[in-house]
């Protein structure tokens, strides 16, 4: 069963064939995680891990700096 993309705004997907490639799109923060970007990151993986025509999932970060750097401070 393969679901529909959801619009997301902290991620950025590219499809293909039976790989994923999901990209953390927040560079201006060198991709930290604040609530919202987890929020989608939960629906994101719910909905592919319910897909059955996904096979591999590639993780990357936007910008050239840094795959993920942590939490956003801006939120504690």
């Amino acid at each position: 069963m393969q679901l529909a993309t959801p619009e997301f705004h902290n991620l950025r997907l590219e499809h293909r064939g039976a790989v994923t490639v999901l990209t953390v799109h927040r560079p201006e923060v060198l991709n930290a995680l604040n609530r919202a970007t987890i929020a989608e990151l939960g629906e994101f993986l719910t909905g592919f891990e319910a897909d059955d025509a996904q096979g591999a999932l590639v993780l990357s970060g936007a910008g050239e700096k840094s795959f993920v750097a942590g939490a956003d401070i801006n939120e504690l």
